[in-house]
């Protein structure tokens, strides 16, 4: 099954899994559901920017079930919210990459990647890939 049509489906199905932008493994995704839209805004915005600074700063690496368990996680409450791409990228991204202009954006945000992994893994999300992808 293609990548792109295994994470439709998964969208449709409401299926926990989150698909690697280059087709290469899935993961479980919490269950964000229960989250007021306030809890979930503030969830994506944290999101954002832990992806913008592990992928973009030395020494603050992740794995990849670990952007994949954040990256999938933040396009699922991006459709939870109604966001078009437009509206994701402008209002959690934008200001994500902004963070890079400031030298500190670095130690001040990599070290919180490991508490919001353990959270969302609290919640039903996972780093280990479920399935690969043909």
């Amino acid at each position: 099954m293609k990548p792109m049509l295994a994470a439709a489906i998964g969208l449709a199905l409401a299926i926990p899994v989150a698909t690697l932008a280059d087709g290469g493994m899935t993961v479980p995704l919490p269950d964000t559901s229960g989250l007021a839209e306030p809890e979930a805004r503030a969830l994506i915005a944290q999101l954002a920017q832990v992806n913008v600074i592990t992928s973009n700063c030395p020494g603050h690496a992740i794995s990849d079930g670990e952007w994949t368990l954040i990256t999938g996680t933040g396009d699922r409450l991006a459709a939870q919210l109604g966001l078009s791409a437009g509206d994701y990228d402008r209002e959690f991204y934008g200001p994500a990459f902004k963070l890079l202009d400031d030298p500190q954006a670095c130690d001040r945000i990599g070290p919180t990647a490991a508490p919001l992994i353990e959270r969302l893994k609290s919640m039903g999300g996972g780093t280990t890939p479920t399935a690969a992808s043909q």
